[in-house]
């Protein structure tokens, strides 16, 4: 029997959960958009999810949760944030079974294409049949802070300023603490949508936050951070955890008190945390090296911490031409039906 007949795929169920979150966790290219969790949480928010697993020999090894949003008008898009995850040894045979079954579900759907969104730094050639996507997901430039060094080195690693701002916070004795209680939730929302409107950047409402937060606060996969100076929360952060990095999700700050640097104790408190927890990197999530992009604020803040640029081969797309000329054909007839009334 030859390796190719012993790769198989099927529809995950609350059985594999567990093996599912160990692979997760185990592989290099993971992300916790791949996680059980993260896709009951998109479920809240109305996502429809399909969780797949490949299997050699009985053995689970790789696989995707696939999300598509529906939409009415038939032009879904299925697709796979951090994912696929493939197996090692056969990921041409592995991308293959998983493109098989997204055009199943995608006939079912409605959906005209699969784009994928994996953490990998370079295209393979087995990606001959996907096109680089006009839109990204996932950030796909960050910047990643190595944990495994001792906490000197960690901070002599790091840009003169950062070190001197997270020894100012200290002096100051600005108070951190991070919980998993809902009653952080509005606390953190707060800074957040002040952020938000002084950025002028897009801001999930209140209530992804709650079904985000009440959702992964039950696998202990989330935290918040608050920093709090003379009674006032003027620096709060959201952390998530998958396998072996924390990722900074969101953030918010006031403009109260800036003199203290809140937001580097906040940030490196995160990191301490992280490491205790046996984390190896602490994921900036977002960052650029252009001088007029939307991150570069953020970036130049984030680049104080040092760390090491990542950047990945961004979100690409596979299209199901037969179910994208239905969509036309049937998005031109709804038109002239229109024009005619």
């Amino acid at each position: 029997m030859t390796h190719q007949n012993q790769l198989t795929i099927r529809k995950l169920t609350q059985k594999d959960q567990e093996n599912w979150q160990i692979l997760i966790n185990n592989s290099q290219f993971s992300s916790f958009m791949q996680t059980w969790t993260w896709a009951d949480f998109k479920e809240l928010e109305g996502y429809k999810t399909f969780r797949y697993g490949l299997f050699l020999n009985n053995y689970l090894v790789g696989g995707c949760i696939y999300y598509l949003y529906p939409h009415t008008n038939k032009a879904n898009l299925l697709i796979s944030p951090g994912g696929p995850i493939l197996p090692e040894n056969y990921p041409e045979e592995g991308i293959n079974l998983l493109l098989k079954t997204a055009e199943k579900i995608a006939q079912t759907m409605g959906g005209i294409a699969f784009r994928i969104e994996p953490n990998w730094h370079e295209k393979p050639d087995y990606l001959q049949g996907f096109v680089r996507s006009p839109a990204d997901l996932l950030p796909n430039e960050t910047l990643l802070i190595d944990l495994r060094p001792d906490n000197e080195q960690i901070l002599a690693a790091m840009k003169p300023k950062g070190r001197y701002n997270i020894r100012l916070s200290q002096r100051y004795h600005v108070n951190i603490e991070f919980s998993n209680d809902s009653q952080s939730i509005p606390l953190f929302y707060d800074l957040f949508w002040e952020t938000a409107q002084r950025q002028n950047f897009f801001a999930e409402p209140y209530g992804f936050f709650i079904n985000l937060c009440q959702t992964l606060f039950t696998t202990n996969m989330i935290e918040i951070g608050l920093a709090t100076w003379k009674g006032e929360i003027i620096a709060a952060i959201l952390v998530i955890y998958c396998g072996n990095v924390a990722t900074y999700l969101y953030g918010g700050t006031s403009l109260l008190h800036r003199e203290v640097m809140a937001s580097y104790g906040l940030h490196w408190e995160a990191m301490q945390k992280a490491k205790i927890r046996g984390c190896q990197f602490y994921d900036f999530y977002g960052f650029t090296k252009e001088p007029n992009h939307a991150y570069t604020k953020f970036s130049q803040f984030k680049s104080r911490f040092g760390g090491t640029y990542r950047k990945t081969i961004g979100a690409h797309d596979y299209f199901f031409y037969d179910q994208l000329a239905d969509t036309l054909i049937s998005l031109f007839q709804t038109l002239i039906g229109n024009k005619n009334e």
